[in-house]
């Protein structure tokens, strides 16, 4: 296991690599939050590619170098779609993640998000605390797509869930939780500006996509994405009046924040 201060450069590495990189993420995801999923990739240095069609996405996911699949606003053409992607992904190695937005709140959405990992297999999983407890089999509480219950009430949900299927998870919130069943890694940045602002969460997965394109450890990848991504919003916080002015200046300092900030302000520990 790395130690805090190896994550910090693996963390400020792997962005230096998506820049001079610029991996193409694929992404099934959802209307609501697709622009601002793209320009939060596009921020970061990495290439975003939003395709969704059945007749297509066989073809766009075979030259990505990750692909998110995101269950935000479904229906049936697009779990054949998501499917049909990640069959693909699958049989060329390209790593997915998944989001399974509000699963536990809908029967189709707790069983698209099930569907996906049975069908294909998924690098690693990021949601909130209630919808991991609901893939986990556990009663969560959900208000629409939003979470009710805390990272540390789904823990112990996910621990036994990545060991179950074999697939790392995420679950984001004031302390981020990874875990792959063994491993533990906790991530403590970020700003409460960030829950109010639509996308914030998907955007989080897009960027688990970009950097496990770059960093074959999922959980390593999604660690040091999250941190990322939550010391951005810490410095778009400062001086920001409220969530309108906050999400131009979270645009801006995903495209600003630098290897070296990183390497001093990510907070990622073990366990």
């Amino acid at each position: 296991m790395k130690s805090e201060s190896n994550l910090a450069a693996q963390a400020a590495e792997n962005l230096k690599k998506i820049r001079e990189t610029k991996p193409l993420v694929h992404n099934v995801t959802n209307f609501v939050v697709m622009n601002f999923t793209a320009n939060v990739l596009l921020a970061a240095g990495a290439s975003p590619v939003m395709a969704h069609a059945e007749n297509e996405v066989e073809e766009m996911v075979s030259f990505a170098k990750a692909l998110v699949l995101n269950i935000g606003t479904l229906d049936d053409a697009w779990i054949a779609s998501m499917v049909k992607a990640g069959k693909q992904a699958t049989a060329l190695g390209v790593p997915i993640i998944l989001d399974p937005v509000g699963a536990g709140a809908t029967k189709l959405r707790t069983e698209a998000a099930k569907r996906i990992l049975a069908e294909t297999r998924v690098a690693l999983v990021r949601g909130n605390a209630s919808e991991i407890l609901a893939l986990g089999g556990g009663a969560a509480k959900t208000k629409g797509v939003d979470a009710a219950d805390s990272v540390d009430a789904a823990a112990e949900r996910a621990t036994g869930l990545a060991r179950e299927l074999g697939v790392p998870v995420a679950i984001t919130g004031p302390v981020d939780f990874i875990t792959d069943g063994r491993r533990v890694l906790r991530v403590a940045n970020g700003h409460p500006l960030m829950g109010c602002v639509t996308g914030t969460g998907c955007g989080a997965t897009a960027i688990i996509g970009a950097f496990a394109g770059v960093d074959s450890d999922p959980v390593s990848a999604a660690a040091t994405a999250l941190a990322y991504y939550g010391l951005a919003g810490e410095y778009a916080a400062d001086g920001a009046a409220g969530p309108g002015s906050f999400m131009i200046r979270f645009l801006d300092a995903l495209h600003a924040l630098t290897s070296e900030e990183i390497l001093h302000g990510a907070k990622i520990r073990e366990g």
